[in-house]
C-alpha cells in the first residue's frame, strides 16, 4: 500500500503515519510545518516533502511523481476562536488547498481519499448520541470549512469517481505507546493537555475552565475522548475499505461516551496522584453543552470499534508523551 499523508507533521497526522508505517505502507509525509513538527514526522518513521496546497503547481508535480495508491488528507488549521478573526486565512488554507489537492488527484489517476473531518461540522447538536445523519450547521469558519471539503468530496465523486471516506472525529486524545508521537500545539487549545501541561509548567500559572453551567450532571461540557490509537486504526481500516470498492461515505470516530471537564481533571488526579487547581472563567461563545457519536456506522462498515475505552488510560498515555516532551 502507497500512501501520500498530506498534514503528516500534525498531531494526528504523524500518529497515522507511524501506524501506516508499522504495518509496512510506503508512506510519504507531506506538511508545510506551519504547526506541524519535523520531528513528529521523522519519529514516524516517514520521509517527509515539505510543501504547501496552496501551492497549485508544487501539488501537481508531487502528485504526478508519488501516485500513491491512496491520499490520507489531514492538512488544516483548526482553531476555532481563529477561525472566526481569520475566516480567509481557514477558508484559503482549508478550502483552496483541498480543491488543488482533489485536482491533483484527478489529474494523476489517483481515485481513493481519506478525509480528516470533525465533529465540528454538526454544530450544536440537536440529539445526542450524534449519528452521521444529524444536520450539519457549523457554527465556525472553521466547521465550514469542513462541511465545505465533504460536499466538494461529495460533488467530485459524483462528477469524477473520485471514492472518499470522511472521517468525523470527536476529541482526538492520548499518545502511542512508544512511538515518540503526541499532541503538541501553539497554542494549545485542547482540554487535556492543557491540564497536563498546567502541572509539568512552573510558572504559577492556574488551569482554567470555560463556564460551569451547563445543562450537565457538573454544569461542565461533556465531551467524547476518541484515543489517537483508536484514530489511527480507523485510517487503515478506511483505506482498506475503500480499495476493496467501498462506497464513498462519511462516518463518525469516538468512543460513544461522554466525560465532563470536571471528570477529566478527577481521571487526570488519579493518574498524577496530586490536585489539580483550576480557576472558572466565563464560558467561551459557542461551545455546545455535550458532543458524544455514535460510532455504530464505524463499527458496521468499517469493522472498526475503540479498544481504548478507559479515561484513565487515554489521559495516562497523554501523560507519558507531555512528561518527556517537556523534559
Amino acid at each position: 500500500m502507497s500512501a501520500l499523508i498530506i498534514g503528516g507533521g500534525g498531531y494526528i497526522g504523524s500518529s497515522v503515519a507511524y501506524y501506516s508505517h508499522a504495518r509496512n505502507w510506503d508512506s510519504v509525509i507531506v506538511d508545510n510545518l506551519s504547526t506541524g513538527h519535523a520531528d513528529l514526522a521523522a519519529n514516524a518513521g516517514c520521509l517527509l516533502v515539505e510543501a504547501d496546497l496552496r501551492d497549485r503547481q508544487k501539488v501537481f508535480a508531487l502528485l504526478q511523481k508519488c501516485k500513491p495508491d491512496i491520499v490520507l488528507h489531514f492538512a488544516a488549521r483548526s482553531l476555532v476562536a481563529e477561525s472566526v478573526a481569520a475566516p480567509s486565512m481557514y477558508y484559503g488554507n482549508n478550502v483552496v488547498g483541498t480543491i488543488n489537492l482533489l485536482d491533483a488527484m484527478l489529474a494523476s489517476g489517483v481515485q481513493n481519499i481519506i478525509f480528516s473531518s470533525s465533529a465540528a461540522v454538526y454544530g450544536i447538536p440537536h440529539e445526542i448520541p450524534i449519528t452521521e445523519e444529524h444536520s450539519l450547521l457549523p457554527i465556525s469558519p472553521y466547521g465550514w470549512s469542513k462541511m465545505m471539503i465533504e460536499m466538494m468530496l461529495a460533488d467530485y465523486s459524483r462528477a469524477y469517481g473520485l471514492q472518499y471516506v470522511s472521517l468525523r472525529y470527536f476529541n482526538a486524545a492520548g499518545a502511542i505507546p512508544g512511538a515518540g508521537i503526541g499532541e503538541r500545539h501553539e497554542p494549545e487549545s485542547h482540554l487535556i493537555p492543557n491540564i497536563l501541561r498546567s502541572m509539568l509548567r512552573k510558572d504559577g500559572k492556574v488551569f482554567e475552565i470555560y463556564g460551569n453551567a451547563y445543562s450537565t450532571a457538573d454544569g461542565s461540557c461533556v465531551r467524547d475522548y476518541i484515543h489517537v490509537e483508536d484514530l489511527a486504526r480507523a485510517h487503515i481500516q478506511a483505506a482498506q475499505y475503500l480499495l476493496d470498492g467501498g462506497e464513498s461515505t462519511a462516518v463518525n470516530l469516538g468512543n460513544g461516551k461522554g466525560y465532563s471537564v470536571l471528570d477529566v481533571i478527577e481521571s487526570a488526579k488519579r493518574k498524577l496522584g496530586s490536585n489539580i487547581p483550576y480557576n472558572i472563567k466565563p464560558p467561551r461563545s459557542g461551545d455546545p453543552a455535550v458532543l458524544v457519536a455514535s460510532a455504530e456506522k464505524a463499527g458496521r462498515i468499517l469493522d472498526w470499534k475503540p479498544l481504548w475505552v478507559s479515561l484513565d488510560d487515554i489521559i495516562g498515555s497523554a501523560w507519558e508523551w507531555h512528561r518527556k516532551d517537556c523534559e
